[in-house]
C-alpha cells in the first residue's frame, strides 16, 4: 500500500487529538474523508488502529497496534523529511562527497587551509583526498574519479579542463643552517651558481623541475645536481644534510624545519614564481562551485 506523506500525518492527526473533528480541523478537512482515509488505512494494513467510542462516535483511542504505528509513522515522516532536505543540501553544493587531489608540495600551506575553512563553512561537505602529479591528476579529472584538483603552474594542461587561479608562489634558495649564506635577508640566484643542487625530479615534479632549470638559466648558469629527489621529503632531507641547496616553494618559510634556512632570492626572473590553480571540469556539480567560491574568498595571495 502506498503510505503518503499526507495519509501519514492524517492517521498522526487523530492519533494525537483522539477526536476525529478535532483532527479534521487541524488538517483544514472535513471530517467524513478523514475518516475514510483511516479506513483505508487500516484495510491495507489489515489490523484495527483505533477504538471507536461507542459514546462518542468522532472520539477515538489508540489500539496496541495503533500506538506502535504512530511511533513508526513519526519515525517515516521524520526520515522523509531528512531525506528531501538532505537531498536539497546535496543539489546545492551544501552535502555529500567531494574528491579532491592536489600535488604534494602543496600540501603544507595550501592544502591544511582549504581544509579547515571547508570545515567551517561548508559543514556537510566530505573532502577525499589524493596526493599524484599534476599529468596523473588531470587525466583523473577527466575519468570523473577526481572533481577538483590543485596545482602548480597549470599552463601545460589542455582547453578540456577549467582553470582558476587563485595564487602565485615564488621561490626561494633552501640553505643548510651553516651554509655561508643562511643568514643573508635576501641572495641573488647566482649567489649559488658553484654549488651542489639537490633538483626535483622532472617525472614526479615537473613544474618545480622546470621552474628550478630555467631559473638558474636566467641567471646564467646551470645547476651542477649533486642529487635528485621525487618529492618534498627527499629535497629537504639532502638540505638539511648540509649535502646541498635547492630552490623550492617559499611557502615552506612558514614551517621551520630543522637545519635549513629558507633564503629569498632578488630578481625579476618569470621563473622565480609560479601560480598556484584549482583545475576542474567544465560541468562542475554544485559542491565544487561552493569549494571555488570558498577558496577565492579565503585565499592568500
Amino acid at each position: 500500500m502506498d503510505l503518503s506523506k499526507r495519509l501519514l500525518e492524517q492517521f498522526l492527526a487523530v492519533a494525537e487529538e483522539k477526536h476525529f473533528g478535532r483532527a479534521a480541523e487541524s488538517l483544514s478537512m472535513s471530517q467524513p474523508p478523514l475518516s475514510q482515509a483511516i479506513q483505508r488505512l487500516e484495510r491495507g494494513l489489515g489490523v484495527t488502529l483505533l477504538e471507536r467510542g461507542p459514546s462518542s462516535p468522532r472520539g477515538v483511542r489508540l489500539t496496541p497496534a495503533g500506538t506502535a504505528f504512530a511511533t513508526e509513522a513519526r519515525r517515516l515522516l521524520d526520515s522523509q523529511s531528512a531525506a528531501i532536505e538532505r537531498v536539497r543540501r546535496v543539489a546545492h553544493g551544501l552535502e555529500g562527497d567531494v574528491r579532491v587531489g592536489y600535488v604534494s608540495i602543496l600540501s603544507h600551506r595550501h592544502l591544511p587551509w582549504l581544509l579547515r575553512a571547508t570545515a567551517e563553512e561548508l559543514p556537510g561537505l566530505r573532502v577525499h583526498l589524493h596526493q599524484d602529479s599534476t599529468a596523473t591528476l588531470a587525466e583523473m579529472l577527466r575519468a570523473g574519479t577526481l572533481d577538483l584538483a590543485f596545482v602548480r603552474d597549470p599552463s601545460p594542461l589542455s582547453d578540456d579542463l577549467a582553470v582558476r587561479d587563485f595564487a602565485v608562489e615564488r621561490i626561494v634558495a633552501a640553505l643548510p643552517h651553516e651554509h655561508r649564506l643562511a643568514g643573508a635577508d635576501a641572495i641573488a640566484l647566482t649567489d649559488l651558481r658553484d654549488e651542489d643542487f639537490v633538483l626535483p625530479s622532472g617525472d614526479a615534479l615537473p613544474s618545480l623541475a622546470q621552474q628550478a632549470q630555467l631559473a638558474c638559466r636566467d641567471a646564467g648558469f646551470t645547476p651542477r645536481c649533486r642529487a635528485g629527489a621525487d618529492d618534498l621529503t627527499g629535497l629537504l632531507g639532502y638540505v638539511a644534510a648540509g649535502l646541498c641547496v635547492s630552490l623550492l616553494p617559499e611557502d615552506l618559510r612558514d614551517f621551520p624545519i630543522p637545519g635549513i634556512a629558507f633564503v629569498p632570492l632578488r630578481g625579476s626572473s618569470p621563473h622565480l614564481e609560479t601560480t598556484i590553480a584549482a583545475v576542474h571540469r567544465p560541468d562542475a556539480d554544485a559542491a565544487v562551485l561552493r569549494l571555488l567560491d570558498l577558496i577565492q574568498r579565503h585565499a592568500r595571495p
